[in-house]
């Protein structure tokens, strides 16, 4: 079964720093664009930063200079470090990944989420 594992998340004082982690296992060919996203309370799920295979980053403006989106490929994990918290990044975090896999002996693209990391930082 192929899967996304999140940890890191956690409680943290405003100015303080977090790290992330989505591991995907099963039977994995290859990960391609992965990303995370975060949901705060009454709010709609968007996206905070995303990473190509290649390596290329994108990021919302908000968590522009303070957060940063890397992976490992050979370990088909991507991070997020997060640092100088705001209280307005508390919400659910969740990995995304879009997965090359072997699945009824075929090769399929399959598209996957986390179960999501809480992130609280106090003012």
């Amino acid at each position: 079964q192929v899967q996304l594992v999140e940890s890191g998340g956690g409680l943290v004082q405003a100015g303080g720093s977090l790290r992330l982690s989505c591991a995907a296992s099963g039977s994995i060919i290859s990960t391609n664009a992965m990303g995370w996203y975060r949901q705060a309370p009454g709010n709609q799920r968007e996206l905070v930063a995303h990473i190509t295979s290649g390596g290329s980053s994108n990021y919302a403006d908000s968590v522009k200079g303070r957060f940063t989106i890397s992976r490992d490929n050979n370990e088909n994990t991507v991070y997020l470090q997060m640092n100088s918290l705001k209280p307005e990044d508390t919400a659910v975090y969740y990995c995304n990944a879009e997965l090359t896999v072997l699945k009824l002996l075929r090769i399929q693209s399959l598209e996957l989420w986390g179960q999501g990391t809480p992130v609280t930082v106090s003012s």
